[in-house]
């Protein structure tokens, strides 16, 4: 029986590796747990109290989720970031791997490059920076884009002063900044899909379109499903590109949930309220994620 014991009773090595293993993990569990967990903990205690910096906390329970919900200005700003996110995933995930399948295919090595690099370019600029330069593109006066419409005889555009364009402006810069990282994706993707099996597939006839759809199509879906989902993430919480272009108008037309957090919590001092805009975004993404899990167990291939 001792023996037994003895044999399972961890050696002086194994304690030390263990001792060793657990002082290497303590800097990065410390940071997170003061950087995430901390902060989450504290964000959700504030959402449902009334904090005034000079005159502290009082508990308030659901009344600013109440106010979120009932206030129709919050309800649009809502709308607004549900429909940016909507265009920008769609749109970039689906003209990542138009140009993904374009580029994936035999061409001289300096052509290809290029192309990935002129696509990929975008990502790796700040996004600050790209917003400016658009909005000297978008300009109602001396903008590009209008100095180009005029000489063509066309009627210019109001691309950021208007309310029924803005967000289409917006959409349309997001998708050239982005468009380039689902596209690399896409092409990692594409070079492990089995040669042989798209070889027999042009053997014995097959159109390109069933090919893509019977063949490449569930062979990437796993990088579909991943591409949906890092992009829903970033939609939802777009914050700099439209500060930049438009401040959130005309009106409230083009505000975001991460906008209306930091006026709130920065400008109006409401963090209360402020705090609990944060938890309905976090419980949005999260509801978002969990459906598109759910989904993807019926399209996407194991």
């Amino acid at each position: 029986m001792n023996a037994t014991i003895e044999r399972h009773r961890p050696s002086e090595l194994s304690r030390a590796q263990a001792r060793s293993g657990y002082l290497f993990v303590l800097p990065a569990a410390v940071l997170y747990l003061t950087f995430v967990i901390a902060p989450v903990i504290i964000t959700t205690v504030l959402a449902f109290s009334y904090y005034d910096p000079m005159l502290g906390s009082s508990w308030v329970g659901l009344d600013n989720l109440a106010r979120f919900f009932t206030d129709r200005r919050s309800l649009q700003i809502l709308w607004n970031t549900l429909r940016f996110a909507l265009f920008a995933v769609s749109f970039n995930v689906s003209i990542g791997l138009i140009l993904a399948l374009a580029l994936n295919r035999a061409m001289p090595g300096w052509l290809l490059y290029f192309f990935r690099l002129a696509f990929f370019l975008p990502v790796i600029i700040a996004a600050a920076f790209v917003s400016i330069v658009w909005g000297y593109f978008y300009g109602d006066d001396l903008g590009v884009i209008n100095y180009y419409l005029r000489l063509v005889g066309l009627s210019p555009v109001h691309w950021l002063t208007d309310s029924t364009h803005a967000m289409t402006s917006i959409v349309i810069m997001d998708v050239w900044k982005n468009t380039g990282f689902f596209m690399i994706i896409f092409i990692a993707a594409l070079q492990g899909v089995p040669k042989n099996i798209l070889e027999a597939a042009a053997m014995d006839g097959t159109p390109a379109w069933r090919t893509f759809f019977r063949i490449t199509l569930p062979y990437i879906s796993p990088v579909v499903f991943f591409c949906i989902v890092y992009a829903s993430i970033g939609a939802l919480q777009v914050f700099e590109s439209i500060v930049i272009l438009t401040q959130g108008g005309p009106g409230d037309s083009t505000r975001s949930l991460s906008i209306l957090i930091v006026e709130e919590g920065f400008g109006s001092y409401q963090i209360g309220y402020a705090a609990s805009i944060s938890v309905v975004m976090t419980v949005l993404i999260l509801m978002i994620t969990a459906v598109q899990q759910i989904l993807s167990r019926r399209w996407v291939q194991q």
